[in-house]
């Protein structure tokens, strides 16, 4: 079986499920141009723990975990089954990789992973595997995790980071939109495709220090982190492309990469 690619994937607002713009036409090019996989495992921005949490549900429920937002959104559910068995392999091969990790049996699919997986695969009925991001820890901390399960791509598992490449919504209240761009989200993102083409993992890693307008772009990291994840599990020296999704509000880029 050739080996599937990696994705890191930009979600959005939820919204992105009701009002999915150009991302809902890349996700669907995307299906269609990679192999069916026979499960997909996804580290989410908005599953966080202080170690490796690994959901091992039969049947994960659909997370709505925002609020405000229309009821047409909450009415919404992602009923593809869970894989317990993939779920102990995922924790076993974290365990082998020095990394603490456990199984959450009852742990559901929260918008980080069910508003993208619904453009990517509408039918549900790939397995899904969760697991956590560590907010407290760093990108290398995301790197090994993704490089822990990087052979899992060699059996036809789909490894997924799912995030935004920018991600500061306390400037949604600046006016930005459309008409409006804040000004550092594509320096920014210009700055993560050029580091990913000349494969400088240390720079990506020291992101912090060394993108313009870090700070400006990611006030905390969990939305980045799932980059590395995805970065990991490809193993040495991936080829990264970057798929232009648009930016959603002026603030949030919806870049997605296929690392392979």
């Amino acid at each position: 079986m050739t080996a599937l690619p990696s994705l890191y994937i930009s979600h959005g607002s939820p919204m992105t499920a009701l009002q999915p713009g150009p991302v809902r036409e890349r996700l669907a090019e995307l299906a269609a141009d990679l192999p069916r996989p026979q499960a997909i495992v996804i580290a989410t921005a908005h599953w966080l723990s202080p170690a490796p949490q690994v959901g091992g549900a039969a049947q994960p429920e659909t997370v709505h975990d925002f609020f405000g937002f229309p009821a047409e959104l909450y009415r919404i559910r992602y009923p593809a089954p869970g894989a317990p068995a993939l779920a102990e392999r995922v924790e076993g091969l974290l365990a082998r990789a020095g990394l603490d990790a456990a199984l959450d049996p009852q742990h559901g699919l929260d918008h980080g992973a069910w508003v993208p997986l619904r453009l990517l695969y509408p039918e549900a009925d790939l397995p899904v595997v969760p697991i956590s991001i560590q907010p407290e820890r760093d990108p290398a901390h995301h790197l090994a995790v993704g490089r822990a399960l990087a052979s899992l791509r060699e059996e036809g598992v789909l490894v997924i980071g799912s995030g935004s490449i920018t991600h500061n919504l306390g400037d949604l209240r600046m006016g930005y939109g459309a008409e409006r761009e804040a000004p550092y989200v594509r320096p920014f993102i210009a700055w993560v495709e050029e580091r990913l083409a000349a494969g400088d993992v240390d720079a990506l890693l020291d992101y912090r220090r060394q993108a313009p307008f870090a700070q400006r772009a990611h006030p905390t990291d969990e939305h980045l982190l799932p980059l590395f994840v995805a970065l990991g599990a490809a193993g040495t020296q991936p080829r990264a492309e970057r798929i232009d999704a648009g930016i959603d509000h002026g603030i949030l880029a919806m870049d997605i990469y296929r690392f392979g």
